[in-house]
C-alpha cells in the first residue's frame, strides 16, 4: 500500500500546517508510524515525495524540516479521491480524521467559491509561485536543467534563471528570493558581466547597494 502511505505522510504534513510552514520529520513520522513501526519505515516515503517535488526537505542544525508544496497538496487531494486509499487497520487516536474533516471543510468546499482565474497580460496567473520555499525548489531545477542543458560548468547565468522562471514571481520578489537563497549558503551569486553585454541582459541579472551587479549563481550545495 505504498501509495497509501504516501497519501497518509502528505495528510499527516497538511494537518500539521505544512503548506505554511516547515514542519519537523519527527513530528510527520510520528503522527502516521503505526504499532512495531519506526521512523525508518517511513523515509523512503518521503525520499520518493521530495524526488517528484511533492514535498521540500531542508536541514538545519541537523534538524530535517519538510514543507508541504503546492504540488504536495494537488497529489493529496488526488490521493485521497483515489478509491483504492484507505487507512490499514485503526487510525491511532483522532487526528487522521480530523485531518479528512478539515480537508472536506476547508479545501473541497473552496471549489466552489474559487474566484475566476486571474490573467496580466493575457497571462493566467495560477501557477505563480506563493513562497519562498516553492521558489527555492524550482530555481534549483531550473539552475540544474540550465546547467546540464548548456553546459555552464556550474556558473549559470542570473539572466537565464529570470528568463526561465517568467512570470511566475515578480521581478523584486524574484531578486529578493534570489539573495535570500544566496544568504542562506544555497547560491553564490558572483559578478563580472553577461557574455555580449546586453542591456536587456544585464537588466535581468540582480544589482544590489553593496555589492553590485551579480550577473552568475553557482550552486554551493549539492
Amino acid at each position: 500500500m505504498t501509495d497509501s502511505n504516501k497519501t497518509r505522510v502528505l495528510l499527516a504534513l497538511w494537518a500539521l500546517g505544512g503548506t505554511k510552514q516547515e514542519v519537523k520529520r519527527t513530528e510527520v513520522t510520528d503522527k502516521v508510524k503505526r504499532k512495531k513501526q519506526s521512523a525508518k519505515d517511513y523515509q523512503k516515503y518521503l525520499k520518493e515525495l521530495e524526488t517528484v517535488g511533492a514535498i521540500a526537505i531542508t536541514t538545519q542544525k541537523r534538524l530535517e524540516l519538510v514543507f508541504l508544496t503546492d504540488k504536495g497538496v494537488e497529489m493529496l487531494g488526488e490521493g485521497l479521491k483515489n478509491p483504492d486509499f484507505e487507512f490499514e487497520g485503526t487510525i491511532v487516536g483522532t487526528w487522521a480524521a480530523n485531518a479528512l474533516l478539515r480537508w472536506i471543510g476547508e479545501v473541497e468546499s473552496s471549489v466552489n467559491s474559487a474566484p475566476a482565474p486571474q490573467t496580466q497580460n493575457g497571462k493566467s496567473l495560477n501557477n505563480a509561485i506563493a513562497s519562498y520555499k516553492e521558489f527555492e525548489q524550482f530555481a534549483l531545477e531550473v539552475y540544474d536543467n540550465l546547467n546540464r542543458d548548456y553546459n555552464f560548468n556550474n556558473l549559470v547565468p542570473i539572466y537565464r534563471i529570470r528568463r526561465e522562471i517568467g512570470d511566475r514571481v515578480s521581478r523584486k520578489q524574484f531578486s529578493e528570493w534570489l539573495l535570500e537563497m544566496q544568504a542562506e549558503d544555497i547560491f553564490q551569486l558572483e559578478g563580472g558581466s553577461v557574455e555580449d553585454s546586453a542591456a536587456d541582459k544585464i537588466e535581468d541579472s540582480i544589482t544590489t547597494e553593496l555589492d553590485g551587479l551579480r550577473c552568475y549563481a553557482s550552486k554551493l550545495q549539492n
